[in-house]
């Protein structure tokens, strides 16, 4: 028997009987490729059998484990889907004919790619995403089958080996982060790294050959010392050992810390594994008692969780000698989620047998609004929309009452209202980040609690689109301007001179008239009119405050009203002066550019 067979069947997790199970599903699947090859001429059979050997690590049930062994029978070979049932049952026929459907994924980063290949790209994703909705444990078997094939892409030729390493990096790396994978999402971008950006990996690996092994070195002689102070004060520790960081993870890291080493202090992270929960807030305190922390880099997972359900208490400090380091502080159940995600808490049945995990599990809720997300995509435009939406590292953002909003990095107060609801996007007429008045371009930050201040009516900004980063909000906002009355019935205001600030409406179809406040909506067809840049921010619902009549060639300030947007005064007018200080709005014209 092989050896990676062998460890499969070894593992105790498994009874006689699913070991029974295995052992066939590999025998049947040697049978049936039998006389195919790998491009590194090994027997094609050992592909699904390292596929199964990584799900078996992750502690996968036997039939998942079996359904892998068989996955690439019914698209390879000469099986069909009745030929796994008779054999195999239902369920792992159901999980065979999972996988196959999801066929290859195209990826391309060439612009303009015709209808044809944009809907078989498009198409192979939706398949992807809907077998995943159906049961999970189709996507892990994918996640699995890749695994295996980044190990082996040097076989592959450079142009292929391009593209599969371009998709594993911007389609599968993300889909195991966002499932809790972290390792397995960090073995993907250091398997792609190269094959993508070669001289910056060449680059990286020439930097990092001695850092890691000083920091390593480091953790191991100060471990001890630590260990002693906590083991003194009563705490028992389960387990304390290092993390390296990932190759492409710091390389981005670098890339936002100015290519700095020096302001990278989690090159080698200290984990620090507890019985429970008290006891890593216990050992976060001994540590800060004997260890001066560095401000703003405390972090409670615990209390708040990544949105893919990652727990830790992070505290840098100024460690032995002065040296600056991470210290990572979770329980054992919170160390096992953050390497294997959903499979570290595979859910059973009342029975005590395994069941799949579906979509109403709160892990991968996120999963169903992909699901309907891609119901609806077309267009090579709206994949980058995907990439974004579901593909970026995601922020958890309250609202006032203390409802989350999972929303991508980057996300800012106007997909937030949106992401309530369509109405209230429409009405806002600015944010409150944290009980500050914050722009609507802000980018919101993880655990901002935010307000939204809304307005009567509803008055999007076609200058809206220019900062939203979630496809929801830009699709609301489009089809706002879409379905409302054109623009011309509608009033704007709009410094324009000193001596014309309000623009007449034209004049109306026959039809109620009604008393309403003359407002801006910032529309192509008012373009034309200088509008203030409020709070950094273009779009704000406005009126010019009638006690001082602000023109363009005098300095202005902003007050948010209760419910009639922002009212424009000048600098020096009284009442600005004698306002409520958190209601004043930085404001000013926008400066134009002189014609040649």
């Amino acid at each position: 028997m092989l050896p990676l067979l062998e460890k499969i069947i070894e593992n105790p997790r498994y009874k006689k009987q699913e070991k029974t199970l295995i052992e066939k599903a590999y025998f049947f699947a040697k049978t049936a490729h039998g006389g195919q090859k790998r491009l590194s001429g090994e027997e094609y059979i050992t592909h699904p059998l390292h596929a199964a050997y990584f799900l078996s690590e992750l502690g996968l049930d036997a039939i998942t484990v079996a359904a892998c062994l068989l996955h690439d029978t019914v698209e390879d070979t000469r099986l069909t889907a009745k030929d796994i049932e008779k054999e195999f049952g239902k369920e792992i026929s159901f999980l065979v004919d999972g996988v196959t459907k999801l066929g290859k994924i195209e990826y391309s980063e060439k612009h303009g790619l015709d209808q044809k290949q944009n809907a078989n790209r498009i198409s192979s994703l939706k398949k992807m995403f809907f077998a995943m909705a159906d049961d999970i444990r189709v996507i892990l078997i994918k996640l699995a089958d890749r695994y295996h094939n980044m190990e082996t892409l040097k076989y592959h030729q450079r142009e292929d080996q391009k593209r599969i390493a371009k998709e594993t990096l911007e389609i599968f790396a993300p889909i195991a982060a966002r499932l809790g994978m972290g390792y397995l999402k960090g073995q993907f971008e250091d398997m792609a790294f190269p094959y993508i950006y070669p001289a910056e990996y060449s680059w990286l690996m020439k930097q990092v050959k001695t850092k890691y092994a000083d920091n390593l070195n480091y953790i191991e002689r100060a471990k001890p010392l630590i260990k002693r102070k906590l083991e003194d004060s009563g705490i028992e520790i389960i387990e304390m050992n290092s993390r390296v960081k990932h190759y492409y993870s710091l390389y981005q890291k670098l890339l936002r810390r100015d290519m700095d080493f020096n302001k990278i202090f989690d090159l080698v992270a200290m984990r620090i594994i507890l019985p429970d929960i008290k006891s890593c807030y216990e050992t976060l305190g001994i540590i800060h008692n004997f260890y001066k922390p560095l401000p703003g880099l405390i972090k409670d997972y615990i209390s708040l969780p990544k949105p893919n359900g990652y727990q830790s208490l992070h505290t840098t400090i100024f460690c032995e000698k002065g040296k600056i380091v991470e210290i990572q502080i979770r329980t054992a159940g919170m160390h096992d989620y953050a390497e294997n995600g959903i499979a570290a808490h595979w859910a059973y049945s009342e029975s005590g047998k395994k069941k799949p995990v579906k979509t109403d599990t709160k892990d991968i809720q996120w999963v169903t609004q992909l699901k309907n997300f891609l119901k609806e995509i077309k267009t090579g435009e709206e994949f980058s929309n995907l990439k974004i939406d579901f593909f970026k590292n995601r922020i958890f953002v309250f609202t006032p009452k203390g409802e989350v909003k999972d929303l991508p990095e980057g996300a800012t107060p106007v997909d937030f209202a949106y992401a309530i609801h369509t109405d209230l996007g429409h009405a806002i007429l600015g944010a409150k980040a944290n009980n500050k008045i914050v722009p609507l371009h802000y980018e919101l930050k993880n655990g901002d609690v935010v307000e939204i201040l809304k307005g009567k009516n509803p008055k999007p900004s076609f200058d809206w689109l220019k900062i939203v980063k979630t496809a929801e909000a830009r699709k609301k906002i489009k089809s706002w301007f879409r379905d409302s009355p054109a623009p011309q019935n509608l009033q704007y205001v709009a410094p324009v001179s000193a001596e014309k600030k309000i623009i007449p409406k034209p004049p109306a179809r026959k039809r109620k008239q009604q008393k309403t406040a003359p407002v801006l909506i910032s529309e192509p067809a008012c373009r034309e009119y200088i509008e203030p840049v409020i709070q950094g921010q273009r779009g704000f619902l406005y009126k010019l405050a009638k006690c001082c009549n602000p023109t363009p060639d005098k300095t202005i300030k902003g007050y948010m009203t209760l419910n009639r947007g922002v009212s424009v005064h000048l600098s020096s007018c009284s009442n600005i002066k004698s306002a409520q200080e958190t209601r004043i709005l930085s404001a000013h014209w926008p400066i134009e550019k002189s014609e040649k």
